[in-house]
Parts: C-alpha cells; sequence; structure tokens
C-alpha cells in the first residue's frame, strides 16, 4: 500500500459507514499514527480498512463486532506498513521524527486526531522506532489504548501468553526512555502548556537565555528532522546551555527571514507552528515537558513531514532538493 493508492479504487467506504462506525475513526487513526508516525500513512490505513469492511460486507459477510473488525484490520496494515518502512528509515537522513498532529493554541483538534493527540508525543513515538512491528502493535494496544491481553491477542494473530512475553521485551527496551502520557489533559493542564510555550518562544525569539534556561531542564536535548531537505542540526544536542544558545540562534536566523512563530498543541504537549511572510508553513516544534521544564525539543522541518498543515515554505530548505 502506498499513500494516495488503493487495492480496489472503485470501491466506496460507505456501505461500512452505514453501520454506524464512523465514530470509530479517531480511535483507529490513532492506532495507525502510532503504528507509523506518518498522519498521511495513517489516514490511508484507516481509508484502506474502511474500504475493505465495505467489500466483505457487500460479499455477504456478517460482521457482529465492526469495531473489532476494523481495529484488527488497521493494526494489521500498520504492522505490514512498518515491516516495508524499514528500510527507507535505516536510509533517512539525519535524525527522524514522526510527522507533527497540530492543533492551534485555543483550537480543538480535528476528530479524527483526538483521541491520539494526547497519548503518543514525538518522544514516545521515537522510542517505539526500537521496536519490531508486533512488539510496537502489542505495546500500544495494551499500554497506550488499554486493550486487553485477550484482544490484543485475537487483534495481533498471537497467543495470550506470547503477547505477554512480546509486551515484557517491549517495556524492557524502552525502559529507559519516557513512557506515553496517558489519558486526555485537563483543561488546566492543557492552558498551564500553552502558557509555558508562549513564554518560552517569547524568552528564545528575544535572545532572553536567563529566561529560557529557567524552562530548560540541565539536560534537555534538541532533535531536528530535515530529512535531508531542509537545514537541521545534524545530530541531537544535549545541555541546557547549548540547547538554549541554538534556540536562540535559530530562532533568530528565521525571523530575519520573516517567519513567525505561532504556539500550538502538538501531539498532545505545547509547541508551535512557524509561518513564513506568505503564511506558508516552516516548521513544527514539540515541546515535552515534565516536572514544569522543557526536557526534549523536537523541531520538523522536513517539507514532506509538514505538507498536511498547509502549503510549505522553502525559507529552510536545502540546495537542490
Amino acid at each position: 500500500m502506498s499513500r494516495g493508492t488503493r487495492a480496489d479504487e472503485t470501491a466506496s467506504p460507505h456501505a461500512a459507514e452505514e453501520q454506524g462506525v464512523t465514530g470509530y475513526r479517531p480511535l483507529l487513526f490513532s492506532i495507525a499514527y502510532g503504528m507509523t508516525g506518518s498522519v498521511g500513512d495513517a489516514e490511508d490505513i484507516v481509508q484502506d480498512a474502511f474500504l475493505g469492511m465495505t467489500r466483505a460486507c457487500n460479499a455477504g459477510t456478517a460482521i457482529t463486532d465492526p469495531k473489532a473488525y476494523l481495529t484488527t484490520t488497521v493494526t494489521r496494515l500498520g504492522i505490514d506498513h512498518l515491516r516495508s518502512a524499514r528500510v527507507r528509515r535505516e536510509t533517512y537522513v539525519g535524525d527522524w521524527l514522526p510527522e507533527p498532529v497540530v492543533a492551534h493554541a485555543g483550537e480543538p483538534g480535528p476528530a479524527e486526531h483526538a483521541e491520539l493527540a494526547d497519548s503518543l508525543s514525538m518522544a514516545f513515538l521515537v522510542l517505539l522506532e526500537s521496536l519490531s512491528p508486533v512488539e510496537r502493535a502489542v505495546l500500544m494496544l495494551r499500554e497506550v489504548f488499554g486493550y486487553g491481553y485477550q484482544d490484543v491477542a485475537r487483534i495481533t494473530g498471537k497467543s495470550e501468553v506470547n503477547c505477554r512475553q512480546i509486551l515484557a521485551r517491549a517495556r524492557q527496551r524502552i525502559a529507559t526512555g519516557r513512557q506515553a502520557r496517558g489519558g486526555a489533559p485537563s483543561s488546566a493542564r492543557r492552558a498551564e502548556g500553552e502558557e509555558l510555550a508562549r513564554r518560552f518562544f517569547e524568552a528564545a525569539e528575544g535572545g532572553d537565555m536567563d529566561a529560557l534556561l529557567s524552562m530548560l531542564a540541565p539536560d534537555v536535548v534538541l532533535r531536528g528532522d530535515g530529512g535531508g531537505k531542509a537545514q537541521a542540526i545534524g545530530r541531537p544536542a544535549a545541555g541546557a546551555s547549548r540547547v538554549g544558545k541554538l534556540l536562540v540562534a535559530g530562532l533568530r536566523r528565521v525571523l530575519k527571514l520573516g517567519v513567525s512563530v505561532r504556539t500550538a498543541w502538538v501531539n498532545g504537549g505545547p509547541g508551535a507552528v512557524m509561518y513564513d511572510a506568505e503564511g506558508r508553513v516552516a516548521a513544527v516544534v514539540e515541546l515535552d515537558v515534565a516536572d514544569g521544564v522543557v526536557q526534549a525539543v523536537h523541531s520538523v522541518v522536513n517539507p514532506d513531514k509538514l505538507r498536511h498543515l498547509g502549503p510549505v515554505s522553502d525559507v529552510a530548505r536545502l540546495p537542490n532538493t
């Protein structure tokens, strides 16, 4: 499966949707995005699941539990996608970060992204990259979406005993990293996050190092994803002083090019979208916050990962790309 193509271009998901299953889209998108880290691929997988259900219904198959059917289909398509994507990930230029899911400050996110947006941070998705496709599916279904072992076994086609073993291995492999956020954010937590992002980017734009350092954890990490197509740091940078200087210098440079910063809710955390003078998306930044300070800064400038947000700027694009 590839973005923009379908196994059956003449099929329509309407027959399936008439059964009242469109309400499952946010959950299905969340699972697919958690598996792929790609908004476009997640949307394709969900659509393919609906098309598959339509074909099954048209063929006379009685589907007694549409949610279970669709969840199973999406998870297995996600596993297949990850297996085919491994070679592409191994040859990826620079740091890999997921495509950002964005809701602007003060605005609700798209319905399709609602469940995911507060469950899978960029930091957690990066950790998931160390897992095999099946390990990733088992851990997500059990730890992020709260499925019981019986359901996880049914969805992945493994035994319950095997799923417990797979989960134990997956937990071990990411034990040193931070776990996914649990549950949707309260309005108070979201307001606090948006206020922190506002102060953070104001300090960075104004070159106020003291204010910026007060919001950075001592071991904060800055990661950038340019995909070999846009300017980004070549490898992760660590330490409050170094990260602070890089942020101030980077913002000073793009501000001179007419870039503006608008705070946003990115993958369930505070962040911002940067726009050029023509209103095109130049970058998305997520702040991974814990204990009241920023633990990591994730910056996505790869134009391929920004297209779902609108027209993409060329202010950071590398020559000949």
